[in-house]
């Protein structure tokens, strides 16, 4: 049997701010902006330039509880992972856009890694594995 996640839902509080994050600080492209009247929604897909695989919808918060997750949607845990070909070009733009970086890089047995935050506060580790590692690599599987 082969699955693989499509989309990942981030909360955010309105779609407008966050397309503009993700598309014009972090290079996202947008993917897809599509009103659901039937729901009074829009369907907002965006994903890192090159990336084949999983998209990030941004879902505006629409309740109360929603809202409270906005920006924490792990309890303080990184969140996503964003993998690149050159660590250091896409760390230097992101500081000069204005990403708030809040560790700085550092190598360790994968790879470089900083973690950042995004619009919202959530964190966000960018990251470029070593040569030997693979972003979808497993050893085995526990079950």
């Amino acid at each position: 049997m082969k699955q693989s996640i499509v989309h990942i839902a981030l909360v955010v509080r309105d779609y407008d701010e966050a397309i503009a994050f993700y598309t014009e600080k972090l290079n996202f492209e947008l993917i897809e902006d599509t009103y659901q009247p039937e729901q009074d929604k829009r369907w907002v897909l965006v994903a890192p330039p090159g990336s084949i695989g999983t998209t990030i919808l941004l879902a505006k918060a629409s309740k109360p509880v929603q809202e409270e997750f906005i920006g924490n949607q792990t309890g303080g845990r990184v969140f996503l992972f964003l993998n690149t070909d050159d660590f250091w070009r896409d760390y230097k733009d992101m500081v000069a856009q204005g990403i708030e970086f809040i560790r700085e890089p550092e190598e360790a047995d994968y790879g470089t890694v900083a973690v950042f935050k995004d619009l919202y506060g959530n964190l966000w580790d960018l990251l470029e594995l070593k040569s030997n590692q693979h972003p979808n690599q497993r050893t085995k599987s526990v079950r």
